[in-house]
């Protein structure tokens, strides 16, 4: 089994790091109506723009206050929703289904919560039972031994990158675990929306912050995760 927390690495060196630098110009106001490119009071996929405005907006008494989402660069179908869930998963759950980039939280009555998410790109994607050991607020990111070696720029990061904006793990982790062991996958949360729906891990699990934020919320540590096969 892969065990790499490398970030979004199907991009070029120099495009990480722009797209790093860009992450601090992300909107900081509600998405608009002429950035959505909708006509009316509601999204495509039903939600009002008062709604999306509200799940999405910023997050300004964060340590590191978070901006807006650009949803112009997020398809609809990924916005936060509850929606019916058949599965014999007990309430808390989370399931990961990255063949669909969805990750659910399983709550009472047949419902789940279902959040949008970036993946891991072929290659880098698991499958199998695990269960969130330890949690995280703006985690230092460190990159593991196995990226340094393929891309050595890398190593300025070796004893950690602080937490912040331009962090890859954002302001919150869910770190998952096996048999007592850190896998080295995180559920984490990303500034980048344009990645919402797309495999560019390598096997991690991206949310947007805000959607991250309100599973961490809920997610105690020992909560069971299941990924599904791709």
């Amino acid at each position: 089994m892969i065990v790499e927390n490398a970030i979004a690495e199907a991009v070029s060196p120099t495009q990480r790091v722009e797209r790093l630098h860009r992450r601090s110009f992300l909107l900081g106001s509600a998405a608009s109506l002429g950035a959505l490119g909708l006509a009316g009071c509601a999204t495509s996929d039903g939600l009002s723009l008062a709604e999306v405005s509200a799940l999405y907006g910023p997050v300004p008494t964060e340590r590191f206050p978070i901006p807006a989402v650009d949803m112009s660069k997020v398809d609809p179908k990924y916005y936060r929703r509850t929606v019916r869930y058949d599965t014999r998963e007990a309430p808390g759950t989370i399931v990961v289904d990255p063949g669909q980039y969805y990750v659910y939280r399983i709550e009472e009555g047949g419902l789940a919560t279902r959040y949008g998410a970036n993946v891991g790109r072929d290659g880098f994607r698991w499958s199998g039972d695990a269960y969130v050991g330890r949690k995280s607020e703006w985690a230092t990111w460190t990159p593991p031994r196995e990226m340094i070696k393929r891309q050595p720029e890398a190593a300025k990061y070796a004893r950690g990158m602080p937490g912040g904006l331009d962090n890859p793990l954002g302001a919150r982790t869910l770190h998952l675990y096996q048999n007592g062991a850190y896998t080295l996958y995180t559920i984490y949360a990303s500034s980048d929306p344009e990645t919402i729906g797309s495999g560019i891990t390598s096997g991690c699990v991206g949310l947007l912050s805000q959607d991250m934020i309100h599973l961490y919320n809920r997610t105690p540590v020992k909560t069971k995760v299941v990924v599904l096969p791709a």
